[in-house]
């Protein structure tokens, strides 16, 4: 399994657990939400974290525009509700300095090629691609012709598709990251054993992209062998938003990623040795070996 350079940190096999903490648009178009995630984010031991970028009037489709829906806004169209969550050039650019003065990674999921053009103004170290994305073509050739680390999430996605949008992207800049798109996720439809089915079909890292309650089956997913872990994050899963009760607070963020380390840790290199704080309990408890007298 090759590993792959993500600014200054490699993933893959032998390599630490990269977590991505997912604000995406938990933040409700509040650039002091965004900064308190980071904050969230930074505190935890987090990577990386990852913002949603979309050009709304591309994204949302015609038949679903002037729907109204009720939001802290008031009762507004789904358009209008898009476009008042999406952050612009200004809150952008305070996202990127905040994060340096921070010492935090950040980038997004473009769901629109103009949005892949203007996160790119940002010189971002990868691109993540949401799993709406699996199928868009044009899209995916966008993100490849970045020349980018790009990390693919695989939700709602049969294993054709998948295989379909790796031969577009390539193998070679990408790691691959189970996930099922329902928020939040049932647990018997995490179904991480298609870790191993993804680790055994291409010869880049997997990951995991977590929309679960809880923290223990991502830790399994870890132990599945996920090199890249990304889990959405928010102040309180009461807030409003269809991501909130999907995601985790600053203190179960806290604890993900203590426990993730002790995970790695915990799953040494498969090499069968005696270790030396072993010794002295094998001293006491292991009886001599008494080799039978040979026959005269």
């Amino acid at each position: 399994m090759r590993g792959l350079r993500i600014g200054n940190r490699f993933l893959g096999d032998g390599y630490p657990v990269y977590v991505m903490a997912e604000i995406g648009i938990n933040h409700n178009g509040d650039i002091s939400i965004a900064k308190s995630l980071i904050d969230a984010a930074a505190k935890a031991g987090c990577d990386a974290v990852k913002f949603q970028k979309r050009t709304p009037e591309l994204c949302v489709p015609f038949e679903e525009r002037q729907k109204m829906r009720q939001t802290p806004w008031g009762y507004i169209t789904y358009l209008d509700y898009r476009q008042r969550i999406e952050f612009g050039p200004a809150e952008y650019c305070e996202i990127d300095s905040y994060c340096r003065s921070k010492g935090m990674t950040w980038t997004a999921s473009c769901w629109d090629e103009p949005s892949v053009d203007f996160i790119e103004s940002f010189s971002p170290p990868f691109y993540k691609i949401a799993s709406a994305a699996v199928t868009d073509i044009p899209l995916l050739e966008r993100h490849r012709k970045t020349g980018s680390p790009l990390i693919l999430s695989t939700g709602m996605s049969s294993m054709d598709e998948i295989r379909a949008a790796v031969d577009v992207l390539g193998e070679e800049n990408l790691i691959v990251a189970h996930s099922t798109s329902a928020y939040p996720c049932r647990t018997s439809e995490l179904n991480l054993r298609m870790i191993e089915t993804l680790r055994r079909e291409f010869s880049c890292p997997i990951g995991y992209s977590g929309h679960e309650v809880g923290l223990p089956t991502t830790l399994a997913a870890v132990a599945f062998g996920a090199c890249y872990i990304e889990r959405h994050i928010t102040l309180d899963r009461a807030m409003w938003g269809s991501d909130q009760a999907a995601s985790v607070e600053p203190g179960g963020l806290e604890r993900l990623v203590k426990y993730i380390r002790v995970v790695e840790e915990a799953l040494g290199d498969g090499i069968k040795r005696v270790y030396d704080s072993e010794l002295p309990v094998k001293k006491r408890l292991r009886r001599p070996i008494v080799l039978a007298a040979t026959a005269q």
